[in-house]
């Protein structure tokens, strides 16, 4: 089985085919493409971008991220626990908000500092 891709891993958006049963990909221009293919087809992963309430202000949010990739198939329950959380103010930028989020190894931190 082939799975068609565009690699997003650097501007050039080179045209993946990744063979899946012989973990072999074709199309890419640098090692990283290959990576980036087998990966995909394997493990998805990405960054999460939202924010989080601010305790006792309305309509004022920090944005917040995850510090590394998480499993694609998290993402919704990933967003469920950000939305369940309110900060107190001062929060700076990287301030971990969420620990360990769903046991993934990854960390919820800050986008931007606000006071």
């Amino acid at each position: 089985m082939e799975r068609e891709l565009i690699c997003i891993v650097c501007p050039k958006g080179c045209h993946l085919k990744v063979d899946i049963e012989n973990e072999k990909v074709t199309g890419n221009t640098c090692k990283r493409g290959e990576i980036y293919g087998l990966n995909e087809v394997k493990n998805p992963v990405r960054v999460v971008t939202s924010t989080v309430k601010i305790k006792d202000i309305k309509n004022k949010m920090v944005p917040v991220k995850t510090k590394d990739a998480i499993p694609k198939g998290k993402i919704f329950d990933v967003m469920k626990e950000i939305d369940s959380v309110e900060v107190t103010l001062p929060v700076e930028v990287g301030q971990v908000i969420i620990h360990n989020v769903l046991d993934t190894g990854v960390d919820i931190v800050s986008a931007k500092t606000v006071k």
